[in-house]
């Protein structure tokens, strides 16, 4: 007879894990297995004891080269740190994903413009992905029918038809220039905005009739990908690689359950925070993960991701062929912009700065000051 084995001590800092009754509601029915999240980032640092065993080999989009199983992130580390909050195993920092059991299949993609995000989204669904997670996004949302550039719709059907639930950060620029940011914007795509430990919406979250869901993303931290873990950040690149996670843990469980009811069943289970009924930061209310693997929803219940692609593909029939796409600056959403890439995961460039020996997730245009600059 094996002794039983003890319950990873989960970090304090990690207070989503209370907030969802993860080790005590969530854990005992599911840890994610059998499920791939496809993570489209800076790629992801697979030779990291905490993440042995949870990265397969992936791609790189634009030519760039590689499997995304090395993080390209000029700082310290987007993609990997969007990664552990998803499937960190804890070997070694003891910092845990929410669903440990899941794979992440990184897809080397920074930043957001219609012809890599719709490869990298297809290659996603086409290599065995049943989430596809983005914490990015691109400020240009609103030249676009829909607010969704065509290629982009196209790749998102296109995920829908394999089967595959999309999430997208709603975005960063909440508090200042609350533009439409898109893939979060496009119709099908299950947008997140952020919140704080005491369900309050975050500050930059987005403001948009978009963003269907609200999850952790203010003191949210995670693995660089040099293995350090940062005890803070805030972004809605967190909120969305948590609810991404969060995604992993329902399908895991229900694996005959399509990726609209996934999606139907998030949405309608979410605990309404701040003035009753839909509002355009938090959406529908924040994702519970224990109420989505209790409860049922009826097969009537409102799916506005899902009603919101159906109407658009609807329009589009008969008619011709759209406008050539233009060029869009990209955001990562967990910061702003740095070097060249701006990111915009979240909803707020995202830069990974070190402050105080935290990570900001937020790429800005200006440059970090010392002695950050993740």
């Amino acid at each position: 007879m094996t002794a039983a084995q003890a319950a990873p001590s989960i970090p304090r800092d990690e207070w989503w894990f209370d907030s969802w009754g993860i080790k005590t509601d969530v854990w005992p029915v599911t840890k994610g297995k059998g499920v791939t999240v496809a993570v489209i980032d800076t790629g992801v640092n697979a030779s990291l004891p905490d993440m042995a065993g949870a990265v397969l080999p992936g791609t790189a989009i634009g030519g760039s080269g590689g499997d995304g199983r090395r993080d390209k992130d000029r700082y310290e580390g987007h993609g990997t740190a969007m990664a552990s909050l998803i499937a960190s195993r804890g070997t070694k920092s003891g910092f845990m994903g929410i669903a440990p059991e899941a794979k992440i299949l990184p897809i080397y993609s920074p930043g957001v413009a219609p012809e890599n995000t719709s490869q990298a989204i297809r290659y996603g669904a086409d290599h065995g992905a049943k989430v596809v997670s983005l914490s990015q996004g691109s400020a240009s949302g609103a030249l676009f029918p829909n607010n969704c550039p065509p290629k982009l719709l196209e790749a998102v059907k296109y995920a829908e038809s394999k089967d595959v639930v999309v999430v997208a950060a709603a975005g960063n620029e909440g508090g200042s220039t609350n533009g439409v940011t898109y893939p979060a914007s496009c119709p099908g795509v299950l947008a997140v905005g952020a919140v704080d430990h005491q369900g309050k919406p975050w500050a930059q979250t987005q403001r948009q009739d978009y963003v269907t869901v609200a999850a952790p993303g203010a003191g949210v931290g995670g693995i660089g990908k040099t293995g350090h873990v940062y005890n803070t950040g805030e972004g809605t690149s967190q909120a969305t690689a948590l609810t991404a996670g969060a995604i992993a843990l329902v399908r895991s469980k229900y694996p005959d359950m399509k990726a609209r009811q996934v999606v139907q069943l998030i949405t309608n289970t979410a605990k309404d925070f701040g003035r009753p009924g839909k509002d355009d930061q938090l959406g529908y209310g924040v994702v519970s993960i224990p109420r989505a693997l209790k409860q049922n929803v009826p097969t009537g219940a409102p799916n506005p991701v899902y009603e919101r692609l159906d109407k658009a593909l609807a329009g589009k029939k008969g008619a011709g062929a759209s406008a050539g796409e233009p060029a869009s600056q990209s955001q990562n959403d967990s910061g702003s912009g740095s070097g060249g890439v701006l990111l915009i995961i979240g909803g707020v460039v995202v830069v990974l700065v070190l402050v105080g020996g935290g990570l900001v997730l937020l790429r800005r245009r200006k440059p970090p000051a010392p002695p950050a600059a993740p």
